[in-house]
C-alpha cells in the first residue's frame, strides 16, 4: 500500500488511520472498507471511521461500502503531465459487464439494447450466460470483473438459496451495479439495488382493458411457471379485473410447466377443459410459445380463437408470425438494455448519487387473436 507523505495540506491534524485512508483513497480512487481493514489489519469499524471523518471534511466521498476521491482521478500519464480529465470523461473507457441466465431467448434484445447505448457513450460490454435458478453466479460474476469490468449489469438468480448467496455479494459488491429486470433489497437496512424493470402490472392492465373493452367478463390467466415475473403479472390481472368488477376467483387461474417436462401437454389439455367448465372466454397466456401451442391444442378440439376464446400473450417474440397472429404484451427488451447501461455510466462518473429505480412501461400489439365473445 502507498504511504503518505508529509507535505500534503489536506492531512494537517490527521490521524495516522486516516492518513492512511485517505492515501488509499486517493491511490486507487475507490476503496472497499472491508477490504482496506484487511490490509491494514484492523477492524472494518475502525476504517468506517477513519471514512467518516474524511468525509465530513470534504476529504472523501462517502459511498455504501467504502469511499471514493472527490472529483475525477486522473490516469497515469496525467499525473506526469498535471493534467486532468473533464468530469464524466473517464466513462469513455470503461468496461461493463453483463451476466444475463438465457443467451437465446428474451436476453438477446436487452443485450443489443445495451450494446446501443454503450456504443453511444463509448463503453465496452462484455457479455456472460447464466442459467435461470444457478446455485451460484458468484464464480460468473467474478470473472467478469477478472476481466476488467467497471461495473455490471445483471439478471441474477435471487430466489432459493442461490439468491440468497447473491443478495450477500450484492450487499458488499465492489463495483456499481445496475439490475435488469430484476429487484433486490440487501443488507441490514435493505437498501434498494439500482434496477432497470419492465412494469409487468401496467402491461398486464393493458391487456384486461383491451379484452374488457372487447365485452369480456370472464378473463383468466395460464401463465409460465418458471418466469420470474409471474407475481407481479398476476397480481396486475386480479387488481385490473377488481377495477373492472370482475370475479377473479371463479375464472381460469393457472401455471404452465416448462415445455420439456412430460406434464406439459397435459397441463394445456388441462387448462383447455377448465375454460369450458368455469365459462372463461379470454385468457392472458405467458409467454408467446406457450399461447401458441393453447390455441393449437383449442383449434384440434374444436375451440375456435378469437370466435370462442380470445388470447393475449405477454410476451411478444414470435407472436406476429402464428396464424391467428397474436395480440400480445411487448416488454420493452431494447430499451431495458440501454436504460441499464445509462444508469450504470451515471453511477460509475457519480459514485454518491441516489439509487435509481426505473420502471419502463410495455405496449399491447393488437392483432387477430383478440375479439369479442361469442353471444
Amino acid at each position: 500500500m502507498t504511504q503518505t507523505t508529509g507535505d500534503d495540506p489536506r492531512l494537517a491534524g490527521a490521524s495516522s488511520r486516516q492518513a492512511e485512508v485517505l492515501a488509499a483513497v486517493t491511490e486507487r480512487g475507490m476503496i472497499r472498507v472491508t477490504e482496506l481493514a484487511a490490509e491494514l489489519g484492523v477492524t472494518p469499524v475502525t476504517v468506517r471511521r477513519a471514512v467518516g471523518e474524511l468525509a465530513d471534511a470534504g476529504l472523501v466521498r462517502r459511498v455504501h461500502g467504502g469511499a471514493t476521491a472527490v472529483g475525477p482521478r486522473p490516469s497515469t500519464a496525467a499525473r506526469r503531465t498535471g493534467t486532468w480529465p473533464v468530469a464524466g470523461s473517464a466513462v469513455g473507457s470503461g468496461s461493463a459487464g453483463m451476466l444475463v441466465p438465457s443467451l437465446d431467448y428474451y436476453w438477446p434484445d436487452v443485450a443489443r439494447g445495451a450494446e446501443e447505448e454503450a456504443q453511444r457513450l463509448g463503453l465496452r460490454v462484455t457479455l456472460r450466460g447464466s442459467v435461470y435458478h444457478a446455485p451460484d453466479e458468484r464464480g460468473d460474476v467474478q470473472r467478469l470483473i477478472d476481466a476488467g469490468a467497471r461495473g455490471l449489469l445483471m439478471a441474477p438468480t435471487l430466489r432459493g438459496a442461490g439468491g440468497e448467496l447473491m443478495r450477500e455479494w450484492l450487499a458488499e459488491a465492489p463495483v456499481p451495479v445496475v439490475l435488469m429486470e430484476r429487484t433486490a433489497a440487501v443488507g441490514g437496512v435493505r437498501r434498494s439495488v439500482e434496477s432497470v424493470i419492465t412494469d409487468h402490472a401496467d402491461g398486464t392492465a393493458m391487456a384486461v382493458h383491451h379484452l374488457v373493452g372487447l365485452g369480456h367478463r370472464r378473463v383468466g390467466v395460464a401463465l409460465s411457471k418458471d418466469s420470474p415475473h409471474v407475481q407481479q403479472i398476476r397480481a396486475g390481472w386480479r387488481a385490473t379485473c377488481d377495477d373492472h368488477s370482475l370475479d377473479s376467483t371463479g375464472v381460469v387461474d393457472r401455471s404452465i410447466p416448462d415445455r420439456r417436462q412430460p406434464d406439459f401437454e397435459d397441463a394445456i389439455d388441462s387448462i383447455i377443459d377448465e375454460v369450458a367448465a368455469t365459462g372463461t372466454t379470454a385468457l392472458l397466456v405467458h409467454s408467446d410459445p406457450e399461447a401458441i401451442r393453447l390455441i393449437q391444442r383449442a383449434e384440434e378440439r374444436g375451440i375456435s380463437v378469437p370466435g370462442d376464446l380470445s388470447v393475449v400473450s405477454y410476451d411478444d417474440q414470435v407472436a406476429a408470425m402464428t396464424a391467428p397472429a397474436l395480440t400480445a404484451v411487448r416488454p420493452p427488451r431494447r430499451t431495458i438494455g440501454r436504460t441499464a447501461v445509462g444508469l450504470l455510466a451515471a453511477r460509475m462518473a457519480d459514485p454518491g448519487r441516489p439509487v435509481h429505480r426505473v420502471l419502463v412501461s410495455p405496449t399491447l400489439m393488437v392483432r387477430d387473436s383478440s375479439g369479442p365473445p361469442s353471444p
